[in-house]
């Protein structure tokens, strides 16, 4: 069954609207070069409001080790998405410390698969995102096509510019090691602020095309 992630929740009272869809995580970005950055002052009960069952994820952008465990325990994140150009021992010193580690990867055309062969034995997942000159964020999907090259054992998050028309497509996706999808952007009202009612319908069309399949 695919999973649905819905990252760049910054405010309260919008995840409790958006928890009603039940999303089996939300994301979390700890990024001052993004508009969804949570700051270094988050909202008061921000992660508290996230009801027990939706694991939360902590977005890092080439963040210091440390940093990343004291924020890690003092929010209750349970994951960590690693979106730059963090190295195999950072990953490796950060999966250790019993955090889920999902690596970020910046695919186009010409991304050759291999190269990230030394990122296997050190995460938990790949998240596979357009290549752009910012870290993620493009709002644009890379060629899906690309997926057919990937046939590593490590499952993955498919992330970049996914819509909620896009259910019929993912749908099609054949790659065994599709696990999740990671929402955001075209879901907004404004940066950090999520439509809950498109979030319920494309979750809601995803669990019964896979029903149905």
């Amino acid at each position: 069954m695919i999973r649905v992630k819905v990252c760049g929740m910054k405010v309260s009272s919008n995840i409790s609207m958006v928890a009603e869809a039940n999303p089996d995580f939300f994301g979390f970005i700890f990024y001052k070069g993004s508009p969804r950055d949570v700051g270094e002052d988050p909202e008061t009960g921000l992660f508290r409001a996230v009801p027990q069952g939706i694991k939360k994820t902590g977005v890092f952008i080439n963040e210091n080790n440390n940093r990343i465990l004291d924020l890690s325990s003092m929010n209750g994140l349970e994951m960590i998405q690693l979106h730059g150009d963090e190295t195999p021992e950072s990953c490796r010193l950060l999966r250790s410390s019993g955090l889920i580690v999902i690596k970020a990867i910046n695919v186009d055309i010409d991304f050759d698969f291999k190269s990230i062969v030394k990122y296997m034995p050190v995460c938990d997942f790949f998240l596979f995102d357009t290549k752009s000159i910012k870290h993620g964020g493009s709002g644009k999907k890379f060629n899906w096509g690309k997926l057919e090259e990937y046939s590593m054992d490590k499952p993955f998050f498919l992330s970049g510019g996914i819509g909620p028309e896009d259910a019929d497509l993912i749908k099609n996706l054949q790659n065994k090691g599709l696990f999740a999808v990671d929402i955001n952007s075209r879901f907004e009202t404004s940066p950090g602020i999520k439509d809950a009612i498109l979030v319920k319908k494309f979750i809601r069309e995803i669990k019964t095309l896979q029903h149905e399949v």
